[in-house]
């Protein structure tokens, strides 16, 4: 297959950009930003060009709160009932998927949090002074390479996690190795070449061809959220068919699965559930949707969690709008103050460790504890079903988050 290892993302993002923008599929796009009325087609959305120094310490993710040492491998899936939707001569859809689970034990081996290579590409053609491009495949993580699970048949629900436009899957690690402390199994899918990297087992590297699509009207971002839903229906189909291509995929529930994503990736939850019966509740952080939702309603529990700036109602974001009404389960429309864009995956916890200001006036380790307890009392409440006090009132303890009434238009 071609399209591996271009120039560095020829695109010339602009400093920040580089890291922390491309992170927003789900953002209005910045010629738009001057007119009246949020946007419903995501795209970059600039973010702050602050200065930057060089990294005092090595990058590392929190530690996870819950229990369990936490254990992760890797995935390759191949889906040959169709072909690539963003490369047509490639005859079959090529997947990488990371799995994050609840170990018996921790291992010998921290797993690596992205390889140089994918550092590079993702850090693209910033030019930051002082950062080296390979400085993200150095970061700590938590969780341990190829360790034995730990949990009993069919005892585990399974969180899929969707990373936001040009954001690989290890972008939303730190949010994956807390859900497995808790006793989830967590798939991270990396969507192919809607992406800056994706390493393959025999060495490829694929980059962002879907990047270069001139036109991203309403017609590409239908596009790439019904992909999406594909790629999730297929991975649900690996993990819990016949024949699962993961050893210890017999401890999923298979009736107890669901989905977070961010950006584009939040997006494609509401595809994804609209599409597969089998995500039971979904959350979408801070993404821009487009229509996924059929006319008769989504009846599953649903979460909006996103930034105050943009995603309060009768923000520039009108799109959470028109989805809330027709969302006729269990639901709930949270903003973070002082959060940007970036805030709710590892992007914006590495920015700040590297000396990036990309824009937040909340510090990214702030932002994953709150994302962390949310998205964990979510999925506790309706995976597991145990009551969740913070998912029902403001809390002292989170006063950043907001609940919002789309009906008055505000958020206590």
């Amino acid at each position: 297959m071609g399209h591996v290892i271009e120039p560095i993302l020829r695109r010339g993002l602009a400093a920040v950009l580089a890291l922390v923008a491309s992170a927003s599929c789900a953002s209005a796009p910045a010629s738009a930003s001057a007119e009246p009325g949020p946007s419903r087609h995501p795209s970059a959305e600039p973010a702050s060009a602050g200065s930057t120094a060089a990294p005092s310490s090595t990058p590392y993710l929190p530690k996870p709160t819950g229990s369990h040492p936490v254990g992760t491998t890797s995935l390759y899936l191949k889906d040959v009932s169709r072909p690539d939707p963003w490369v047509p001569e490639a005859k079959a859809r090529e997947l990488m998927v990371s799995l994050w689970y609840p170990a018996k034990s921790p291992g010998h081996r921290r797993a690596q949090y992205m390889t140089p290579k994918e550092s590079e590409l993702l850090l693209g053609e910033g030019g930051i002074p002082g950062l080296r491009l390979d400085v993200l495949s150095e970061t700590r993580t938590n969780a341990f390479t190829d360790v034995k699970p730990a949990g009993h048949k069919r005892g585990l629900p399974l969180v899929v996690l969707s990373p936001g436009f040009t954001k690989p899957r290890g972008t939303l690690t730190a949010l994956a190795e807390d859900l497995a402390s808790r006793g989830y199994v967590v798939a991270a899918i990396d969507h192919t070449y809607e992406n800056v990297a994706t390493t393959f087992p025999d060495g490829r590297v694929t980059t962002c061809v879907a990047c270069d699509n001139d036109s991203k009207g309403p017609e590409f971002w239908d596009k790439l959220a019904g992909g999406r839903a594909a790629d999730v229906s297929f991975v649900l189909d690996e993990l819990t068919g016949s024949h699962p291509k993961w050893k210890g995929a017999s401890l999923i529930d298979p009736s107890r699965i669901a989905m977070a994503g961010h950006s584009a990736g939040g997006a494609s939850a509401l595809a994804a559930m609209a599409k597969d019966d089998r995500l039971r509740a979904g959350i979408n952080m801070d993404g821009t949707t487009y229509g996924s939702i059929p006319g008769s309603g989504l009846s599953r529990p649903f979460l909006f969690l996103g930034t105050q700036a943009k995603h309060s109602p009768g923000g520039r974001d009108a799109s959470w709008e028109d989805d809330w009404k027709l969302l006729t389960g269990w639901k709930r429309w949270l903003v973070v103050a002082g959060t940007e864009h970036a805030s709710f995956t590892d992007v914006g916890l590495l920015a700040d460790q590297l000396g990036i200001d990309y824009g937040a006036d909340l510090p990214g380790v702030r932002a994953l504890e709150i994302t962390r307890g949310y998205v964990g009392a979510f999925f506790d409440l309706h995976l597991r079903k145990k009551p969740q006090p913070l998912l029902e009132t403001p809390s002292a303890r989170y006063s950043e988050v907001k609940f919002c009434a789309p009906d008055t238009k505000t958020c206590e």
